[in-house]
């Protein structure tokens, strides 16, 4: 798609989440993200959940919301490890919990397996659940299955990607609106460096953007909307 942004504006600071997932990101790379997410009055911090609990001491009550993932990247832990992480999470102050679930029971044919793990951990856990489909691995049928498995297993968003197999595009967007037909959030993820990508996934029909750029797209943002504004 290429997009003209002289004629298009979204506000996509409330969308992003605002990611530090780097292994070894230090306490004070943590603080700096919430500060920057808290600033730029973003959706969510996403971390890793060992550091949920200095996220929360940081942001209290307030928003951002915190955000963490569970079984990232690859989901091929066991349905209790992956339980007991996202109850522990939540304990630790997570508001939002990004589960990367078993593909590979999709691609077997486990479809019970698969809807049992989600299901365990949106009744134990009672927080919003985005599931990551890691749509560039998926044959079309699959993503189909993960989708309805998904629903019925009570998730409240579809993410397209970890960002470790490929990344968000608008066709991936495009795929899970269509499969959900509007009825959970749709979170694009990975691979988000510019403005103008941004902007396209919105109108694909993401409600969230998962990037560790978030203030570098509010730049380019702002940048735009002065070059607009000095040449009209």
């Amino acid at each position: 798609m290429s997009l003209d942004l002289r004629s298009v504006e979204v506000d996509i600071a409330p969308m992003i989440e605002q990611a530090l997932l780097d292994p070894l990101a230090t306490p004070e790379q943590v603080a700096a993200t919430c500060a920057e997410a808290a600033r730029y009055h973003f959706a969510t911090v996403c971390l890793y959940p060992c550091h949920v609990r200095q996220a929360r001491e940081l942001l209290g009550p307030k928003d951002p919301k915190i955000c963490t993932v569970i079984g990232f990247p690859t989901g091929a832990s066991t349905t209790t490890i992956k339980r007991f992480e996202a109850c522990e999470a939540v304990e630790n102050g997570a508001d939002e919990l990004d589960v990367v679930p078993n593909l590979a029971w999709l691609r077997c044919g486990e479809y019970d397996a698969f809807h049992r793990e989600l299901a365990e951990i949106c009744e134990a856990c009672d927080r919003p659940v985005k599931v990551i489909l890691e749509t560039a691995r998926l044959t079309p049928e699959e993503l189909r299955r993960g989708v309805e498995i998904s629903l019925d297993a009570g998730v409240s968003a579809l993410k397209t990607s970890t960002g470790f197999f490929g990344g968000a595009t608008v066709a991936a967007v495009e795929q899970l609106a269509q499969l959900s037909r509007g009825r959970v959030d749709i979170k694009a993820s990975g691979g988000i460096r510019s403005y103008a990508q941004a902007v396209e996934l919105v109108l694909a029909g993401a409600t969230r953007l998962g990037t560790s750029r978030g203030p570098e797209l509010l730049a380019e943002r702002d940048r735009l909307t002065s070059d607009r504004r000095s040449q009209g």
